[in-house]
């Protein structure tokens, strides 16, 4: 397994669902508040292998209309994910 690039990736994806967005759609909310985000750019978030800022976060938890505590991890799932994360990188 590669290491994964972000931590919210599966969140995301998650939450963008629950809202009945598309990638497509998604995107097009995230270029609405001035980042110039593309559909294949944001497969890539969703699937961990691209790094995210923290301006990038804002825009994406804004463009969700959630807090960026939601979008880093789900509660139940926090300790697990970051367990995870770490073991990930120390097996490098």
């Amino acid at each position: 397994m590669k290491i994964p690039r972000n931590l919210i990736g599966p969140r995301l994806r998650e939450l963008r669902e629950a809202r009945a967005l598309t990638q497509p759609m998604f995107a097009a909310k995230c270029n609405l508040l001035g980042w110039n985000l593309s559909r294949e750019t944001l497969a890539k978030i969703e699937i961990q292998v691209r790094w995210i800022s923290d301006c990038e976060l804002l825009c994406l938890a804004r463009a969700l209309g959630v807090a960026v505590e939601e979008l880093l991890v789900a509660k139940d799932h926090s300790p697990k994910i970051v367990r995870n994360f770490i073991a990930a990188l120390e097996r490098k």
